[in-house]
């Protein structure tokens, strides 16, 4: 897994929990296991750069919660940790979303296979684009 891919999800899960602690400071959680969520959230962020793979079920386990957990932020959770988690994460995404990322994903590992550089943003821009752009 490259570094700056790692790296660019770690950022987007930061922010998802700075969310997260202003959902808690809102007084907008009904429970009292807010605070562990936001523990083992934690842990997923010390555990991730240090152990990618194992760390993906604790990703998907979380992510798939703030959909039941914290439905009125749901649409705040950034659509490339849904992929980058996968699994149960992927229900959330519509078919199309999948193949937009499924394609995004093929030409990363082949920019990485021929040692080129790679920006996962810019490429999914492009990607996003309706097909009829190209030709203005």
């Amino acid at each position: 897994m490259a570094t700056s891919h790692l790296d660019h999800h770690l950022a987007l899960l930061a922010h998802l929990r700075g969310i997260l602690v202003a959902l808690g400071e809102a007084e907008q959680v009904l429970d009292d296991t807010h605070a562990l969520f936001l523990e083992r959230f934690d842990e997923l962020l010390q555990d991730l750069p240090n152990d990618p793979e194992n760390s993906l079920y604790l990703g998907q386990d979380l992510i798939s919660q703030i959909f039941h957990r914290y439905p009125q932020i749901a649409h705040l959770v950034p659509r490339d940790l849904l992929w980058f988690f996968g699994g149960d994460c992927l229900h959330f995404m519509p078919d199309e979303e999948i193949a937009l990322y499924q394609n995004l994903e093929d030409r990363r590992y082949e920019a990485e296979a021929n040692d080129e550089p790679f920006d996962w943003n810019r490429e999914k821009q492009l990607l996003a684009l309706p097909t009829d752009s190209a030709k203005h």
